[in-house]
């Protein structure tokens, strides 16, 4: 997914945590269709006519449109983090939780949209187990307002 942007990657707890505060980088783009948000509702049971009838939202949608569920947005998220930064350390990731999250914008049936991370903390819970925690921006392409701000924690097992 990464071809313009070049992935960070972390060769040390240290050489990440030194990145406290700062932007790590920014994602390729990734479309969003109809397709992805179709699948998401089978797997979530979410059929509302906002998300999956496209001539109902087209003419009735206040957005023109069908949009993408606030939740698969969201869980673009390890996906977008992975493309963007690596710590080399690390045997497996862990969802851990989120700390905070917004929905800002809706997301088009066909838009596409990228993270924008940054690196709010990290921290050593024990000798195997490093807490992160990432502010992720997604952004929507030609959109001044972003779709989602989310602050996700993961635990990175050495």
């Amino acid at each position: 997914m990464n071809t313009q942007n070049e992935k960070r990657r972390f060769e040390s707890f240290e050489s990440l945590v030194a990145e406290t505060g700062k932007e790590l980088g920014v994602s390729d783009w990734h479309k969003v269709d109809q397709e992805q948000i179709n699948t998401f509702a089978e797997a979530t049971g979410d059929h509302q006519w906002i998300h999956v009838d496209v001539e109902r939202s087209i003419k009735e949608s206040p957005y023109g449109a069908p949009i993408a569920h606030g939740h698969l947005t969201l869980s673009l998220v390890p996906m977008l983090l992975s493309s963007t930064i690596e710590y080399m350390p690390k045997t497996t990731g862990i969802n851990y939780g989120l700390d905070k999250v917004r929905f800002m914008a809706p997301v088009k049936a066909g838009k596409r949209v990228r993270g924008r991370v940054s690196l709010r903390s990290a921290e050593r819970t024990n000798e195997k187990t490093v807490k992160v925690m990432f502010s992720t921006i997604i952004e929507i392409e030609g959109e001044e307002k972003p779709a989602c701000i989310a602050d996700s924690i993961a635990l990175y097992l050495n």
